[in-house]
């Protein structure tokens, strides 16, 4: 099996999906692997896999490899006389944050024919803004928690009682993420949020909460990995999700009983379920007085969320064998044909 890794991306997440590109590196084993590079001005590059580290594009020195386009079919490296398509195999978009998780790679890569496991434009557009994932959530009938949205313009007067999180509405890995436990600290949480998104949410902060993350995919049948109770102080800043994006190795199963683990799994089906098809996705969910809540969609969690599945590597093999086929639309004309023999034309 081939797979391409695709990462980078003009995100504010760029440098994490370099972190987990170099993980995957690691964790794929048994697949031949190749390495597609964006930079921030949205640049292909094709990386040799002895190259992958992380140096190598904080330096710029990724600038001397190979440039791509993206055409018909696949990537090409373009030569004086002719194009030459490189073999992708299946490409994994490993994209976090801006351009691979707002839909604009999965739309490049469905316009142009290119298999890949990634959330489709849909899901994209649903899963990357947290307003509208709330929505979506409450649609097919999962709870989240009560929230207020504003805007950068409105005025910021709330009705949510303290402590609260304040979050930018289109951001993950915890940037731009704050816990406000007194007023005084309202302004300034809400300052940094504005920084990264012009659309904010607000929540109340549960002290102690319960949080599971379930990562899975739907293949010939529903593959689920661990529930993983996430050790944690009050929520997984920057610093701290950064290094998590580099686990490798399988962590441990939370101790739950038979009974959250299946309302877990149901509620991650009416999450992925037809929405998500041909990706592999997190979801992380709060306990709170036995009721089950979302808390976000990961739609591509960092390193896919390796750490979490037994045999990892022969999950994503079978996604790539069960992805959703784009219907093939026959243009013939006979509209436009009609028209002209009726103008007399034809």
């Amino acid at each position: 099996m081939t797979f391409t890794i695709l990462f980078g991306g003009s995100s504010y997440e760029h440098e994490i999906s370099i972190v987990s590109a170099i993980t995957l590196k690691k964790v794929l084993k048994q697949s031949a692997l190749q390495f597609v590079f964006v930079d921030a001005a949205r640049d292909f590059y094709l990386i040799p896999s002895d190259a992958m580290k992380s140096k190598h594009f904080a330096s710029g020195a990724y600038k001397k490899e190979k440039r791509l386009t993206l055409k018909q079919g696949g990537f090409f490296l373009d030569g004086m006389l002719k194009s030459k398509r490189i073999e992708v195999g299946t490409v994994l978009n490993l994209i976090h944050g801006r351009d691979g998780e707002d839909g604009k790679i999965p739309a490049l890569l469905s316009f142009y024919g290119i298999p890949f496991i990634s959330p489709r434009i849909e899901a994209s557009v649903l899963s990357y803004n947290k307003l509208y994932t709330k929505w979506f959530a409450q649609g097919v009938g999962v709870k989240t928690l009560p929230f207020e949205h504003l805007q950068k313009s409105d005025t910021r007067t709330l009705s949510t009682p303290l402590p609260c999180i304040v979050k930018p509405a289109r951001l993950g890995s915890s940037i731009g993420v704050s816990i406000v436990r007194d007023e005084a600290e309202l302004a300034y949480a809400l300052d940094t949020a504005f920084e990264y998104d012009h659309d904010v949410i607000v929540e109340p902060f549960i002290e102690g909460v319960k949080e599971y993350n379930l990562a899975g995919c739907y293949t010939d049948d529903w593959e689920f990995s661990i529930v993983e109770e996430p050790q944690k102080e009050s929520f997984l800043d920057f610093e701290k999700k950064y290094m998590d994006f580099s686990r490798d190795e399988q962590v441990h199963a939370a101790q739950i009983d038979e009974k959250l683990r299946d309302g877990l799994r149901e509620a991650f089906r009416k999450i992925y379920d037809p929405l998500f098809g041909g990706s592999l996705i997190r979801c992380d969910f709060f306990v709170v007085n036995d009721e089950i809540y979302l808390n976000e969609i990961n739609p591509i969690p960092g390193s896919m969320a390796n750490y979490l599945f037994e045999e990892f590597e022969a999950t994503l093999v079978r996604l790539a064998a069960h992805l959703p086929q784009e219907e093939n639309i026959a243009i013939d004309y006979r509209y436009i044909d009609s028209i002209q023999r009726a103008k007399g034309k034809a």
